[in-house]
């Protein structure tokens, strides 16, 4: 398993998008079509930062300026099973999800600490 990404909510996409691009030197690229807006910003042909537009600035907790999660890939079907294993075994819940047009799921985990943490993987054959 590897770090994967970041994803920071932020109420001036714009700005963020340019800080992390003018700034930090990341390239803005494609995006799945999400039902909120945002950006993909690449590094070496990998999105590792996603920028999602905050919908009510500060207002609640998913749309106030702040780091939303982070991702771990989970290189193989074996790994992600073992994933799905610990998970349950633990009586840990988690979320499901696919990503539009990419073919890959998503595994969410809410820590206590109201973190998230996201596994993405490729989708089994």
């Amino acid at each position: 398993m590897q770090l994967d990404h970041a994803t920071i909510v932020t109420p001036d996409l714009a700005a963020t998008v340019l800080f992390f691009t003018r700034v930090a030197g990341l390239t803005d690229g494609p995006r799945p079509p999400f039902g909120v807006p945002g950006h993909w910003l690449y590094s070496d042909r990998r999105p590792v930062l996603h920028l999602v537009q905050a919908t009510l600035a500060g207002r609640d907790e998913r749309s106030a300026s702040r780091i939303d999660h982070i991702a771990f890939r989970v290189g193989s079907a074996g790994e992600w099973s073992s994933l799905i294993e610990r998970l349950n075994r633990d009586g840990i819940a988690y979320q499901i999800a696919h990503v539009p047009l990419t073919g890959e799921r998503q595994l969410f985990v809410r820590l206590a600490t109201s973190i998230v943490i996201e596994f993405v993987g490729a989708l089994a054959p």
